[in-house]
């Protein structure tokens, strides 16, 4: 039975043999460029849930570790004034949605899924975050805030500039296994008073930004546009489109060794062997 005992270490060895990356930057849409500013918060205090998605691509299966996000918080308001902070994501519709959809916008196509596909949250202690003033006054061009209406109704223009302090977000998560795929991202930011403004960033991406094709466009709901998104640029201001700031970390998931299935192959036969 010795060489069976062999056998078997190596299988132990070829297993620890799979390369393992390690965490980096797997996402970057840039930094960002004053155009627009999007309400990403949760609902709390009678405030209503928004939430604001961008997209990205993941090209094989990664476990999400943290990231970044950009934002406005009110001129004035301390950095304790954030309460929490949940980060989702989303599929492409049709994935985990009704379809077809009611017709209370103008498209679904390439919008977010009507239902999150996982999220992370500070409140349920699977998410820690860090947040730092990049700049004390920051003014976007235009906002979406309240505007959010169902067709035929959709377009508003926006809600003119915004002007607050620029803070960057720094999240940590339990690592979140996402098979390669197309998602959207959604950060939202519990504030003790006023709104979180999720910044956008440059459409196409530019460096220190990573391009991906195809890019689309950010979308937004309220809960009462909800499972419906309307995009932010296209229906709502006739403006961009519009990428958003952001970044994920994350580690590529490994594959098996091939080593270690021809092993496993090897060991299989044995014991078919062995029984017969």
């Amino acid at each position: 039975m010795r060489w069976f005992a062999t056998l078997a270490s190596t299988l132990v060895l070829c297993a620890y043999a799979v390369p393992v990356k390690a965490d980096s930057v797997v996402i970057n849409t840039g930094n960002p460029d004053g155009l627009m500013a999007t309400a990403s918060q949760p609902s709390s205090a009678g405030k209503l849930e928004i939430e604001t998605a961008d997209d990205f691509i993941l090209s094989q299966d990664t476990a999400i570790t943290g990231g970044t996000f950009m934002g406005l918080l009110p001129t004035g308001a301390a950095l304790s004034s954030v309460l929490g902070v949940t980060i989702e994501f989303y599929r492409v519709f049709p994935l985990d949605s009704t379809d077809p959809p009611n017709g209370a916008v103008l498209t679904r196509v390439n919008s977010p899924s009507d239902v999150a596909f996982d999220s992370r949250s500070s409140s349920s202690s699977n998410l820690n975050f860090t947040t730092a003033v990049l700049n004390g006054s920051f003014t976007a061009a235009n906002s979406v805030v309240n505007g959010i209406h169902p067709f035929p109704n959709q377009f508003t223009g926006g809600e003119g500039p915004v002007t607050g302090q620029e803070v960057q977000f720094t999240f940590s998560i339990n690592p979140d296994s996402l098979p390669a795929d197309h998602y959207f991202f959604v950060p939202q930011v519990q504030l003790s008073d006023g709104t979180f403004l999720w910044l956008s960033a440059p459409k196409p991406i530019v460096a220190p930004g990573q391009p991906f094709l195809p890019d689309l466009q950010t979308w937004i709901r309220d809960a009462n546009l909800d499972p419906n998104w309307s995009r932010v640029g296209t229906d709502i201001t006739h403006q961009g489109p519009f990428n958003a700031a952001f970044s994920l970390n994350g580690t590529p998931t490994p594959e098996p060794s091939p080593l270690l299935l021809i092993g496993a192959g090897m060991l299989g036969l044995v014991m078919l062997k062995r029984k017969a």
